[in-house]
């Protein structure tokens, strides 16, 4: 995130899109209701209805996989309405021409016939956002989980830099990281492309550094990235080393991925729970659940806080830190760490955002937030302060790409998939606790009322869900928040695994796959005794536009 989760209470404006925020992320969600209630306007993007759609003033709810569309559109409002902020685009930026001469054939007209969204609705949105000064946009996996997913994330950037939104309290760019300390993971380089604090692997500047710091050659390539890495299980790569992951529940297409698991010559799993995944394990480490280790997890706003052991970790689990230790001396790698401080200390010592935070500053002052790079420095609160970071904000002329697979006579409704308020990713823990496993105690889709029963579909009868990669089997539930011609489901459930039928081609940058639209088909079976749901949302209806 650009800005701070706090500064959400006090902003003017919110676009959300591709965010369930009240579910997704609750904290942060709340911070949401507080502007909205206060008097700030609301407008949600999403196919779907959501419970902040209830609160929202304005619910955009486009056709999946047609984001660039509507983005566009609201560039081409802002720029033909002259709502840009010149001194901004002058002074700190540079590329705005192509973008500018890219927008102006995207119509809201033309957005309208695309997306769905009412064109007025496009220029209503538009205009609010650009003229009002604390207006921040808040994204996460709707946006991302495309095969486009980076033109969207540029798409978003190229309003932010339009409008001049940057470097200021409650605005900004700001992506809602979706599991513990994902942040923090690739901070610390846990990626194949940067050394820890986003120093390119690419840049041989950097690994001279690295060679020289930690006493060892390294790679000048990138390594592969994680659909990739699953694409070659079985044939390049023949072991995997799986930590805190259950991916053959969260990984796309996991039917061939669970094909090329049995082909590789060894699999170790750390976890702290037996999941999924387990079934492919060699070995499986005991690893030690958040309240049973000492350490440091960074959040979305950049915030790095301690953690601190309270309990001790049950019968042979061990915190994560040890284990790899023990493994690397095992495989003659004599590292002498006691304590996650100097694995820490040794980290940020390379790493000039991070460099003025130690353990011993967050003892006496809590959480800081990166970029801080001196021992007196107070953190940053939010982002481009004065200037953007890499001198100039780089605009990014995107054109629209329909989504990789969509619908058609044999699979002709669209799936995206999601979590709930109730369960967690894989559920590895949520399914393990009975008051919430009462809450949401199975999987189900949620389908348009017409799209059920033109199939002779009854809400609370069970369905087989079909694509081109597998089939599963859950609850229909019959449902006005997703639009005709769409299916939602969850992919919390290992009995109905929603990753058995999504597509997993990646984008082009990130590799990260199309989760978010997925052809398929729904056909009734043997209807099962009905009872009492709980597992759907379901909204009261809004009086807002």
């Amino acid at each position: 995130m650009t800005n701070s989760i706090g500064e959400i209470r006090d902003a003017d404006f919110l676009f959300v899109i591709g965010s369930n925020t009240t579910e997704a992320h609750p904290i942060i969600g709340m911070e949401m209701k507080r502007a909205a209630l206060r008097g700030a306007t609301l407008v949600v993007a999403d196919p779907r209805s959501i419970w902040l759609t209830t609160l929202a003033d304005r619910h955009l709810k486009l056709n999946p996989g047609t984001d660039v569309w509507l983005l566009n559109a609201m560039a081409h409002v802002i720029i033909t309405e002259d709502l840009v902020d010149r001194d901004f685009i002058e002074q700190n930026t540079e590329g705005f021409e192509a973008v500018r001469d890219t927008v102006l054939e995207y119509t809201p007209e033309k957005a309208e016939e695309i997306t769905g969204v009412p064109a007025e609705a496009i220029r209503k949105t538009a205009r609010e956002y650009a003229t009002t000064r604390k207006a921040g946009i808040y994204y996460t996996l709707g946006i991302t989980e495309h095969s486009h997913g980076t033109d969207n994330v540029y798409a978003l950037s190229n309003l932010v830099l339009m409008t001049g939104h940057l470097g200021g309290p409650s605005m900004g760019m700001n992506p809602l990281r979706g599991q513990n300390n994902v942040q923090g993971a690739n901070d610390a380089g846990a990626s194949p492309i940067f050394f820890p604090g986003y120093q390119r692997v690419t840049d041989p500047g950097v690994v001279d550094k690295y060679e020289q710091s930690w006493g060892v050659p390294l790679s000048r390539e990138p390594g592969y990235n994680l659909n990739e890495m699953m694409k070659l299980a079985g044939d390049k790569l023949k072991g995997f080393f799986v930590m805190g992951e259950d991916i053959v529940m969260s990984e796309p297409n996991v039917s061939r991925l669970e094909e090329g698991l049995n082909k590789v010559d060894f699999l170790v799993l750390q976890d702290i729970f037996l999941n999924e995944t387990a079934r492919f394990a060699d070995v499986v480490f005991p690893a030690a659940c958040f309240a049973e280790k000492d350490g440091v997890f960074t959040n979305s706003e950049r915030r790095v806080q301690r953690v601190r052991k309270a309990v001790d970790p049950p019968g042979q689990a061990r915190a994560d830190w040890e284990i790899l230790v023990d493994l690397a001396r095992h495989c003659g790698v004599m590292w002498d760490y006691t304590h996650p401080s100097e694995i820490y200390a040794e980290m940020v010592k390379d790493a000039s955002k991070f460099a003025g935070i130690s353990y011993e500053r967050m003892d006496k002052e809590g959480g800081l937030q990166w970029p801080c790079v001196s021992p007196d420095d107070p953190g940053t609160q939010f982002l481009h302060e004065g200037g953007v970071l890499r001198g100039k904000g780089l605009f990014q002329a995107v054109q629209y790409r329909p989504s990789a697979e969509l619908a058609d006579e044999h699979y002709p409704l669209i799936m995206s998939t999601g979590r709930t308020l109730y369960h967690y990713n894989a559920a590895t823990q949520t399914r393990r606790v009975d008051g919430i496993v009462d809450k949401q105690p199975e999987s189900y889709l949620e389908l348009h009322p017409r799209d059920a029963k033109k199939r002779g579909i009854q809400d609370g009868g069970m369905v087989e869900v079909r694509s081109r990669r597998g089939s599963v089997t859950c609850r229909a539930v019959y449902s006005k928040q997703v639009k005709k011609g769409c299916v939602w489901m969850p992919f919390h459930f290992a009995e109905a695994r929603a990753n058995l039928l999504t597509n997993d081609i990646g984008d082009n940058v990130t590799g990260t796959a199309e989760y978010k639209v997925c052809a398929v088909e729904v056909v009734p079976l043997k209807q099962a005794p009905k009872h009492s749901f709980p597992g759907a949302f379901f909204l009261k209806p809004s009086n807002h536009t």
